[in-house]
This record gives structure tokens, C-alpha cells and sequence, in this order.
């Protein structure tokens, strides 16, 4: 059974002040939540609606029903089970030395959580995000992470000055930007993608040093732009085939 005082608590985790606030977020769904018991993330407590996750303590685990489950849930389509958990020790750490991705101004939860999931998949292991960037325990973004979130280091930063400082090249995706077919592209490198409306802001671009583009090849020629979560996963395959040999 869920008590009030629970629901007031784990309904007040979908907004970002009280996640900061508690230092906790929450995760629903099977596959999320056994990807996160399997991480180095600490479980503070389990709510089910059926009889599974037995080998978690019973002071963590407390079966629901479908009604109270909805209750706490902050998805449109419930799932099985919801899991709250504690947020990973703050990464003040900025990389400087491997394929990074950084995102300037991203604030759609599932682009970002998108995202996360193609830097598990392509083996990037930081995405560097400006500060105005969605959080990144959002329930939207750690639902569409699909538990990569467990795998990719998260740092929010002040972009402009953290690319300023680098030492590796930084690549920025403008629609006039270089053809990304026809380039050379490094093993080490940052790659910049902007918000879904703005694209790179202009104090960023200034720290760009090479600009590339997907090119379009549909014979009208009239789409706008790409997905910004789909553009990575071309950006980041591009870099990665050039080196997939070694």
C-alpha cells in the first residue's frame, strides 16, 4: 500500500526543484528499472503491482495495486512497476580526450533521453550539457533512456567556457556546414548539436571549429532540418565508422 505522505513525495519527483530537493528521481517499467537495480545506482524503494523483484529486501519492495500505481505514476500509459532511486554523486569532471558529445540548449526530454541512449550505443561516454538543457532526470528523459542513463556520464556545464578551454577540435552541425561524407573525421573530437528550434546558438557557433552538415537527398529539397536525436545517431555513426577497423 502506498501512503499519502508517499505519493505527495514521489508525485513531487517529476518536477525538477523537488528531485533536487530529495536527491532522488524515478524510473517505470521493467526493463528501466532492472537496468538501474543492475547499475551504481541505490534503490530507495520499489513499488510493483505484481509478484516479481523478489530478490529485492522487503523494506525496499511494496506490492500495489494498478490503482495506486497510477496514482504515483507519470506516465500517460501506466507500466508495471515504478522505482525511486538515489541521484549519482554530482560529475564536475569535463572530458578531454575521446569522441564527446555536447548539446546546446536541448530541451525536449525525449530528444535528450534519445540521445543518451545513441552515446551508449556508439560508446561515447560523456555528453556535456549547457545549462539550460532539459534534466536529465526528468522522468520523460530516464524513461526514454531505457537505462542508458546508468551508462553515459551526464555533466551540465557552462558549454561556452568548456569549449573555449578544449584542446580537441569541435564540430558543429549547421545546415551549410561541410558535407559529413566527404570528411575526414578524427578518432577524438566534440561534436556540438543546438536546440531543436534555434539550432547552435551564435556565442557557441564562435567556438566551432569545423562546420558540418547531413546532407539532404530528396529531390524537392524542402525539408527544414533532422530530429535533433536523429542527427546524432548518422553524426555519431560517421565518426565512428571511420574508425571501426582499428
Amino acid at each position: 500500500m502506498v501512503s499519502k505522505n508517499q505519493i505527495k513525495t514521489i508525485t513531487g519527483l517529476q518536477q525538477k526543484k523537488y528531485r533536487k530537493e530529495h536527491k532522488m528521481f524515478i524510473a517505470e517499467g521493467v526493463k528501466v528499472v532492472e537496468e538501474l537495480l543492475n547499475s551504481h545506482f541505490e534503490l530507495h524503494q520499489l513499488f510493483t503491482t505484481q509478484n516479481d523483484f523478489n530478490t529485492i529486501p522487503q523494506s525496499k519492495r511494496v506490492e500495489v495495486t494498478d490503482a495506486e500505481l497510477k496514482k504515483i505514476s507519470a506516465l500517460t500509459t501506466q507500466n508495471t512497476c515504478l522505482a525511486v532511486f538515489l541521484m549519482a554523486e554530482e560529475n564536475d569532471v569535463l572530458p578531454d580526450g575521446e569522441l564527446i558529445v555536447a548539446l546546446d540548449e536541448v530541451r525536449d526530454p525525449g530528444n535528450l533521453g534519445t540521445i543518451i541512449r545513441m552515446c551508449d550505443w556508439f560508446g561515447v561516454t560523456y555528453l556535456v550539457c549547457s545549462k539550460g538543457c532539459v534534466d536529465v532526470y526528468n522522468p520523460k528523459v530516464v524513461q526514454a533512456t531505457m537505462g542508458s542513463i546508468s551508462r553515459v556520464q551526464v555533466v551540465y556545464t557552462d558549454l561556452e567556457e568548456y569549449l573555449k578551454d578544449t584542446s580537441l577540435p569541435v564540430y558543429g552541425t549547421f545546415m551549410d556546414g561541410e558535407n559529413i561524407y566527404t570528411q575526414q573525421l578524427p578518432e577524438n573530437g566534440i561534436v556540438v548539436f543546438g536546440n531543436e528550434a534555434n539550432g547552435i546558438s551564435e556565442a557557441i557557433e564562435q567556438t566551432v571549429t569545423d562546420k558540418i552538415a547531413i546532407p539532404r537527398f530528396g529531390a524537392m529539397q524542402k525539408t527544414e532540418s533532422l530530429n535533433v536525436a536523429t542527427a546524432t545517431a548518422i553524426i555519431l555513426s560517421e565518426f565512428r565508422r571511420s574508425f571501426s577497423g582499428k
